[in-house]
């Protein structure tokens, strides 16, 4: 037995565990590289908190990104299955369309964007002009429309989440609407009492992946800044820092200063701030998520 799960025990062992658990070793020393670590204790969860200058703004903006990012994706995931939830000519067409993003690299993806949010000659722009407003947004250009500019892109590329919400809402018994409609429930009371609670495992689950996924936010705010600067990785998190993520920073720590101790401690810290608000959506899940077939869990 042993034999035939070596190839995935090996590469469990080299490739997952020990960088794991030599990235914790560096987050506890100075190392670039190019010389032998050298343990500094918690020096760098010090400076993180005390001295980084832009480690409170990655934090905010990363927050920023999920506190409206992972509600918008669930809510536009929900009307769009609820649009294409029931049987009519042509929906097998749109469920495709509207899942089709999902299959774009994200870097595609950033790139069409970043043309299509140009300031001057962008298609958005222009189309904003035609309609009548006078000072279009400047988008990536701007830090009051750069992120709203990212969530943008977050909801055109909601097909995945679309797909999974059509098959909780496919998921309802059909008899439960007919109850609701036996005792003279309102569109409102159907929608509140019979479709919230019986797809709410499916919001969990959304909402579980997407702050995950928050946390993570890099593809699309590293090509923005790179096309905007011209390629210039110096220009990351720009204009005005408006940009820069938590995995931004690292980036910058890690790989653009060769400060690989610091980074693992970003890195660390990351995974502990992902573990705790996993948690902590878990343990209230019980209060709101419902399960057919039993009690809430």
């Amino acid at each position: 037995m042993l034999l035939f799960l070596s190839p995935w025990l090996i590469g469990f062992f080299v490739f997952t565990l020990y960088p794991v658990l030599a990235s914790l070793y560096y987050s506890f020393t100075h190392y670039d590289l190019l010389s032998t670590p050298r343990w500094i204790g918690p020096a760098n969860y010090t400076f993180m908190f005390t001295k980084d200058p832009f480690f409170w703004t990655a934090v905010r903006n990363t927050a920023w990104i999920i506190l409206w990012g992972v509600p918008l994706r669930i809510i536009v995931a929900v009307g769009t299955a609820s649009l294409l939830v029931r049987p009519r000519r042509g929906v097998t067409v749109y469920r495709t369309m509207f899942f089709l993003p999902t299959l774009a690299p994200a870097v595609a993806a950033a790139l069409a964007f970043v043309f299509l949010f140009n300031p001057t000659f962008g298609p958005i722009n222009q189309i904003l002009s035609g309609l009548g407003m006078k000072n279009t947004p400047l988008w990536f250009s701007s830090p009051t429309w750069a992120k709203p500019a990212i969530l943008i892109i977050g909801i055109w590329g909601i097909g995945d989440a679309m797909v999974i919400f059509l098959a909780g809402l496919l998921d309802v018994p059909r008899q439960l609407y007919e109850a609701a409609d036996i005792e003279g429930a309102s569109r409102y009371q159907r929608w509140r009492h019979v479709t919230l609670p019986m797809i709410s495992p499916v919001i969990f689950f959304t909402l579980v992946i997407g702050v995950i996924e928050g946390f993570q936010t890099f593809t699309e705010a590293y090509v923005a800044n790179i096309t905007e600067s011209n390629g210039d990785v110096n220009g990351l998190g720009a204009p005005l820092q408006s940009l820069l993520f938590f995995t931004t920073r690292l980036y910058q720590v890690g790989w653009l200063r060769y400060q690989m101790g610091y980074a693992s401690a970003l890195a660390w810290l990351l995974l502990v701030i992902t573990l705790i608000c996993t948690l902590i959506i878990l343990k209230t899940s019980s209060r709101w998520v419902f399960y057919q077939g039993g009690d809430t869990k």
